[in-house]
């Protein structure tokens, strides 16, 4: 198996301005396409976190997804970040994944954001998605589903990366940095965390410490508050001989009677 080369792109967003963010995204990584096999943009990355979907809203024909295809084509890699969808009458905070063939697949996120209202806006997705790249099965998540260890679960080593793209605020950026190494130990897998810096519209703070996990939770890289475009490579034959040297996920509960209460 090849070893995998991953980008994430780490920077402010301007407020409800798709136009400016997807000028300011291509000049950001317009040197790391062509050089990386997966480009990682953080969740909303063309309007920030916001609720004015109604306004802000894309169909699936728009410029983003558009964009996105064009930059995988390109640059003959792989591209994912979230943005507003609207598809038959409801939005949808849905990742893009673009193929370096420029094939499309979407990711509606799960757990919807219940006090910033997002449950109110947005319709949630209930399916989870595994992606090829070179061989490597990547699954793809949005910000609040890192909270949720059942949504994420590894079942018998089906993904060997996890990516999640966020607007995590700084007020719980200890929860962020906690949460991304839980989730790459407990599944024995990479994972590769994208978030925003600076301050959005509603005048919330981000710090980003976006961060890429090895399977033991080793943190590969990990980003301050401020801009970043980082480029690492990840093992696929150091992920097999942890997972054989420490085969947790031979003992992991059935996930049907997890948590299921005997009866007395």
């Amino acid at each position: 198996m090849q070893d995998l080369d991953v980008t994430i792109v780490q920077c402010e967003l301007v407020w409800e301005d798709a136009a400016a963010n997807l000028a300011l995204f291509e000049r950001r990584f317009k040197e790391s396409v062509g050089r990386t096999d997966l480009v990682v943009l953080p969740e909303m990355f063309t309007t920030g976190f916001s609720m004015n979907a109604e306004k802000l809203a894309e169909e699936m024909t728009g410029e983003t997804v558009a964009w996105m295809r064009e930059t995988a084509l390109a640059g003959k890699t792989a591209v994912t970040g979230s943005f507003i969808a609207r598809d038959a009458g409801r939005f949808y905070n849905r990742l893009i994944w673009v193929q370096s063939d420029g094939t499309l697949h979407v990711y509606d996120k799960k757990h919807l954001f219940r006090m910033s209202g997002e449950h109110e806006i947005y319709s949630a997705g209930d399916k989870n998605i595994t992606l090829v790249l070179k061989g490597w099965r990547i699954r793809p998540f949005i910000c609040y589903d890192l909270r949720f260890p059942s949504w994420t679960r590894n079942v018998d080593n089906a993904y060997d990366a996890a990516v999640f793209v966020a607007n995590w605020p700084a007020p719980r950026s200890m929860h962020w940095r906690t949460l991304l190494r839980a989730r790459a130990i407990e599944n024995l897998s990479y994972v590769i965390g994208v978030n925003r810096i600076g301050k959005d519209g509603n005048g919330r703070m981000y710090d980003g410490c976006s961060s890429i996990i090895g399977p033991a939770g080793e943190i590969i890289c990990q980003k301050k508050q401020e801009p970043a475009i980082h480029t690492a490579r990840l093992s696929h034959a150091s992920l097999e001989v942890y997972r054989e040297s420490f085969p947790a996920w031979m003992d992991a509960d059935d996930p049907v009677a997890a948590g299921r209460e005997v009866e007395r």
